[in-house]
């Protein structure tokens, strides 16, 4: 990684900000996207306490001008573009029959428009860098979950869109890596959104229990300097994706039951 250009697009909290403490560690040249400008100047410090070369956009990246404009930032900054991690993504907590629509349109926008307008504009420089194209993914791009159903339908868009795009530039030789981090604690379920598309504030789940951001992180690193395939993390998370290949009718009930376990107050 040493010397190398990472953009990375919601990079102010979570497993975005700690994939940019980590690839920053690694040697690289951070570019950091987010829509909030103290979160931005949070991370900006963070970087520079640990004296690591970075440049901050403040962009949207589900608007295809900020998309654009985010790349052509990283590489006025940096020369060139070799890794983006598209890690942009909110989540969601209703069930379908009561969520407004517009919430739907919203994670859609932000969680496969955003990828697809970024690398759109990225794969110009990633393609000339034989570089590396990153999803952050989820393993509900791999199972549909109850309760999650735009959150389900905006991950399974980009696992079909990153899979496409990954055999068209196999000529090419630029690595396309789709990873799912699993149950991750950090601050996607505080800012998910409830059937009426406000946040829904206090996670439901034991945070304590789950992979920190900055396992994720060090996961994404390793995978990227491999140029891996897929990534899928956490033990839970790998028996899923197994069990609704093989026993599908099984998962469904076995999801069902957790879910109604981690969310009583939802009836189903």
């Amino acid at each position: 990684m040493k010397d190398k250009v990472v953009l990375i697009t919601g990079g102010t909290s979570g497993i975005g900000r700690a994939t940019a403490l980590a690839f920053g560690q690694a040697g690289a040249h951070v570019v950091v996207t987010g829509r909030n400008e103290l979160r931005l100047q949070e991370t900006a410090q963070e970087l520079a306490r640990l004296n690591i070369s970075h440049h901050t956009v403040r962009a949207d990246v589900g608007v295809q001008a900020e998309a654009q404009r985010a790349v052509e930032e990283a590489v006025a900054a940096f020369g060139r573009l070799d890794v983006l991690i598209n890690n942009a993504g909110i989540s969601m907590r209703a069930l379908f029959r009561d969520a407004d629509l517009a919430v739907i349109e919203r994670l859609m926008q932000t969680n496969f428009f955003g990828t697809v307008y970024t690398t759109k504009f990225a794969l110009p420089h990633i393609t000339k860098a034989k570089g590396s194209i990153v999803g952050i993914s989820s393993i509900a791009g791999y199972r549909g979950l109850p309760g999650r159903t735009g959150y389900s339908a905006s991950k399974f868009a980009m696992h079909g869109f990153l899979e496409a795009l990954r055999t068209e530039l196999l000529p090419q030789g630029v690595h396309v890596l789709l990873a799912c981090p699993g149950f991750t604690a950090s601050n996607i379920r505080n800012t998910a959104l409830a059937a009426d598309g406000s946040q829904q504030g206090e996670s439901p789940r034991n945070e304590q229990k789950m992979m920190s951001s900055e396992e994720v992180a060090a996961h994404l690193v390793e995978a990227v300097r491999h140029r891996r395939r897929d990534l899928v993390l956490t033990g839970q998370g790998k028996l899923t994706v197994f069990l609704n290949k093989w026993l599908p009718g099984l998962t469904d009930k076995l999801v069902l039951n957790h879910f109604r376990k981690e969310e009583p107050d939802f009836n189903v």
